[in-house]
């Protein structure tokens, strides 16, 4: 594109779009794209200790501090962790952001997911779609002039399974996204770990937990890694195996978008493509992922 790429990623929660999308928010940014990352809530669900007050305050500063590294915008809305339904009032809430930021591009969950705030943020998102272009819905904001290409994040979830359309090689920004995840250290390094039993295996010092984050690290060489491992590694703790996931499940669509390099690529984050948005033709797809 001539001017710089516009694209925003919606999650439910503050951390979503860096997990999901970080590797590829980061290769936008540092291209000179425009990046804007939005949170429907407020973060105020994710802690065993903290007091939803609390917890919503610390994560907005978390948001603030991926926002600084990554070099994007990030949008955290004040509608309370575990509550956000697909209503009327969020619709226009969404058309309204959505026109404002006038993306080329948008990114948001699947339908289908364990979490009712993922499900619904996916639901607004594809009842926003259309109505981006009404001029007589939310009236006094400018309507855009197209619906943009939607694109949904990567899950492991089966019913349905996910269909990737593109895989985007993110291995020379994988300990950067590593760095992004870092910033939002009352879930990857408390909340998380709770959930899971495992708080007691975090490291207390910073450069410590910030290597267990990574583990088990993913061999460099090819010839050493054990695919088989690395697709069990589909869900549970974050590490290098589960961020490989993609890369190795759909190996076919990374050599079909980058030839024998294809073949090599250990990190790569997944996407599909949206009906309810503009079509994602070839010459739209080099123009949006110029990767």
């Amino acid at each position: 594109m001539s001017r710089p790429i516009r694209a925003m990623m919606i999650g439910a929660h503050p951390d979503d779009c860096d997990f999901r999308c970080g590797g590829l928010a980061l290769k936008y940014a540092r291209a000179g794209h425009i990046v804007k990352f939005l949170s429907m809530v407020d973060g105020g669900g994710g802690h065993h200790e903290m007091k939803r007050h609390e917890i919503a305050a610390r994560r907005k500063k978390e948001t603030e501090a991926v926002a600084k590294f990554a070099g994007i915008s990030y949008d955290v809305w004040d509608i309370p962790d575990c509550e956000l339904v697909a209503d009327l009032e969020t619709r226009k809430r969404l058309v309204r952001a959505v026109r404002e930021f006038a993306p080329d591009v948008m990114f948001c969950s699947r339908p289908n997911d364990y979490h009712a705030d993922h499900r619904n943020s996916s639901i607004l998102v594809q009842d926003a779609s259309y109505l981006l272009i009404v001029p007589n819905f939310c009236e006094d904001v400018p309507p855009l002039k197209k619906v943009p290409v939607i694109l949904h994040f990567y899950d492991h979830f089966q019913s349905p399974p996910f269909k990737p359309d593109i895989l985007i090689d993110i291995e020379d920004v994988i300990e950067d996204k590593f760095r992004m995840l870092d910033c939002h250290v009352s879930q990857v390094y408390e909340w998380l770990p709770y959930t899971r039993g495992e708080l007691h295996k975090v490291p207390k010092d910073p450069e410590e937990r910030f290597e267990w984050l990574h583990e088990p690290r993913l061999p460099r060489n090819r010839e050493l890694i054990d695919e088989d491992l690395i697709l069990k590694n589909h869900i549970g703790k974050q590490s290098e195996y589960r961020e490989a996931v993609p890369a190795f499940k759909y190996r076919h669509k990374l050599i079909e978008r980058y030839g024998k390099r294809g073949e090599s690529i250990l990190f790569a984050e997944a996407f599909s493509v949206s009906e309810y948005g503009a079509p994602l033709t070839k010459e739209m797809e080099e123009k949006l992922f110029p990767f």
